[in-house]
């Protein structure tokens, strides 16, 4: 059953209790659209055929280390209503000379700013990143007038080790030859 949180219910965090997000490790990551509406694309033939708004997500996801330099990108698909994709926190390798910015959509150095709340810092996680993914694509629909939403969370596992690796990076690879009976497909 749900929490309630002043008198109303809430959805309880689907992530790992205790676990630090802004911490070196890998992550598999699905972020899914708004009632999962095919808004990237279709399948045609076991491939994924890219709408405009696909390739500006592929586009986008490829650009997120320009955004956030301790990130390396690894297998990543798009597909009609979701995203799969596996991103690695590297910070043992961050340079501190480049820009980063919440706004994918944006370059423009913006002043440090260190937020202060109890759920402490909101910049350089995996949150911030998945966040400035999908405010640079909201903002691209918005600009060229096409419909678009995301869903408001997102799911996200921790990769321990190279058998969850390999079967990951199966997953994402294979997943469009897979369509007719993925889980994310409305």
């Amino acid at each position: 059953m749900p929490e309630r949180y002043k008198n109303r219910y809430r959805i309880q965090s689907a992530r790992l209790k205790d676990w630090d997000y802004g911490s070196d490790a890998m992550y598999f990551v699905t972020i899914c659209t708004q009632n999962r509406e095919h808004y990237f694309g279709d399948i045609v033939d076991d491939e994924m055929q890219l709408s405009q708004l696909g390739m500006a997500a592929e586009k986008y996801w490829s650009e997120i280390p320009n955004h956030f330099p301790f990130v390396i990108l690894d297998a990543c698909v798009v597909m009609p209503n979701h995203i799969h994709g596996i991103i690695v926190i590297d910070k043992t390798n961050y340079r501190r000379n480049n820009v980063e910015t919440q706004n994918l959509a944006s370059l423009q150095q913006q002043p440090p700013s260190k937020p202060k709340n109890k759920f402490g810092p909101q910049s350089k996680n995996l949150a911030s990143i998945i966040r400035g993914f999908k405010i640079g694509i909201t903002k691209y629909a918005k600009n060229n007038d096409l419909e678009f939403g995301w869903q408001s969370r997102f799911y996200d596992h921790i990769i321990r080790n190279d058998k969850s690796y390999n079967n990951i990076v199966n997953y994402i690879v294979t997943n469009p030859q897979h369509w007719d009976i993925d889980e994310n497909r409305k």
